[in-house]
């Protein structure tokens, strides 16, 4: 078993990357490329799916090749999650762009239908917004006539990017997804992890387009790599992979995601939760047809601020500056910045807020600017975690990801920021590792996935809290402002 490994394709946003991991949680080799961000109008991204599907066949050879192909035991796949392609059954090939889960085109379709959210809510666990995939579904046949054509001639296949993904790998012979990403449509019961018809009549989705529902673990489908069948055992969207790879498999474990946007998952139990804070409830892992849930909070701009000020503003030339500016000043200068360049989420879910910096003055340096967008990730998770704590859900401690995290100054201003130890894993790689972990589980590596946790996952450093109860509670009232002026 040793000698054996795991090959995880993590299809992010702005990269695919393939890392093959030993069942130890070493990691072998591994190999990323760029995607290519798309934003034709005004709140629009898109992705070319042609080119996340050549890229991911691409780094799976790359690192098989590195690693050994022989060696590899099974894969798993774990992907950016709402973002849905479109493709046609008969050629397989894509019918238009995919949508990425940033995208905020469907937002006067959204306040059209929130008559019907609390009813939406009450199934999914999901409230009515442009960040899931269902209304994106709709406009694409709506807008799209080579879409709308496929959907009437009953040619049209939907799905997120690991169905996407699992259908070419497995040479057009598997059209699913796993209950994690199907939980993140808008159209499955939360309690069934089935689709549901008056949620499908209500989007008006083609039922026949959708991919059948999976467990996250099993002999899910095959793939050809390097001339070699090798088994997909293993699927997830990043989010609970990543939850997962941190070993959050009880009730009350957090754990928060940063990259692109942040996302904080608690794991809630065996039971749907209900949040009333405006959090979402979502599918944890699915295994031998047993449900394990979770309560989660979306931050829609997370490292993509850091990415602004680089690529956009230009006052920084590389992210990794951001660190040693934060600490060059003392504090924030009373500047406060609001990153809401693609709206706000959980738990104000505004989709045409807008981002703000304010407190700027004469003595305002580019060090105070990047130091408060650093500090807005701790202010943004500090209200999720006051959201579960109202839900019933306190944090205790805060495992976190996600390439934000190599920030040794983030990862301190987040103890300072909600008050609670930090902890930051060996492997930062942990979507790739909760993936690896379900990948290990499905093949018969590992008994559950305790045991893979156990085999695979270790922490690496603590961060405790510095700052006193008077000046935390000074910061949330400088960021409460703020976020009242956006929300104004």
């Amino acid at each position: 078993m040793t000698d054996q490994l795991l090959l995880v394709l993590d299809a992010g946003t702005t990269s695919t990357r393939a890392i093959a991991f030993t069942t130890g949680g070493e990691i072998v080799a591994s190999a990323a490329r760029p995607l290519t961000q798309y934003y034709p109008a005004s709140g629009w991204v898109e992705h070319d799916a042609g080119e996340i599907r050549d890229l991911s066949l691409a780094v799976l050879e790359e690192v098989a090749a590195a690693a050994g192909v022989d060696r590899i035991a099974a894969i798993g796949i774990t992907n950016q999650r709402e973002t849905v392609c479109f493709w046609d059954r008969t050629t397989g090939e894509a019918l238009a762009h995919a949508i990425v889960w940033q995208d905020r085109r469907t937002a006067e379709f959204c306040a059209g239908l929130k008559g019907h959210e609390p009813a939406v809510q009450a199934k999914t666990g999901l409230l009515l917004d442009p960040y899931f995939s269902a209304t994106k579904m709709r406009w694409a046949i709506d807008n799209w006539p080579m879409v709308a054509a496929a959907a009437r001639d009953g040619r049209l296949a939907v799905g997120t990017v690991e169905s996407w993904l699992i259908w070419h790998l497995s040479g057009g012979a598997v059209h699913i997804t796993d209950a994690t990403n199907a939980s993140r449509t808008l159209l499955m019961d939360l309690a069934t992890c089935q689709w549901d018809d008056d949620l499908i009549a209500l989007f008006g989705v083609p039922k026949a387009a959708l991919p059948a529902i999976t467990d996250c673990a099993g002999p899910l489908a095959e793939a050809t790599i390097l001339g070699r069948r090798i088994p997909i055992t293993g699927a997830a969207g990043d989010q609970q992979a990543a939850a997962i790879g941190q070993g959050c498999l009880s009730a009350g474990m957090l754990k928060a995601t940063y990259g692109t946007g942040c996302f904080l998952l608690a794991h809630a139990g065996a039971e749907p939760p209900v949040s009333r804070n405006r959090l979402l409830a979502t599918v944890a892992w699915r295994l031998d047809g047993r449900p394990a849930y979770a309560l989660e909070g979306a931050i829609f701009v997370a490292g993509s601020a850091i990415q602004w000020l680089r690529d956009g503003l230009g006052i920084i030339a590389e992210s990794a500056e951001s660190e040693a500016l934060a600490q060059s000043v003392a504090d924030n200068g009373g500047v406060s910045f609001v990153p809401a360049l693609a709206g706000l989420g959980a738990p104000h879910w505004a989709p045409d807020a807008r981002g703000l910096i304010c407190g700027l003055s004469g003595g305002t340096t580019r060090a105070h600017i990047v130091r408060a967008a650093l500090e807005a990730q701790g202010q943004q998770t500090a209200d999720l975690v006051d959201a579960l704590a109202a839900d019933g859900v306190p944090a205790a401690m805060l495992r976190v990801d996600g390439g934000m995290v190599a920030n040794n100054w983030l990862c301190q201003d987040l103890a300072d920021s909600l008050g609670v130890v930090v902890e930051r894993p060996r492997v930062i790689e942990t979507t790739a590792m909760g993936a690896a972990m379900l990948a290990g589980v499905g093949a018969g590596l590992f008994a559950d996935l305790p045991a893979a946790a156990a085999a695979m996952a270790a922490a690496d450093v603590r961060f405790h809290p510095v700052i006193d109860g008077a000046a935390r509670t000074g910061r949330r009232r400088q960021w409460q402002a703020a976020i009242a002026k956006v929300l104004a």
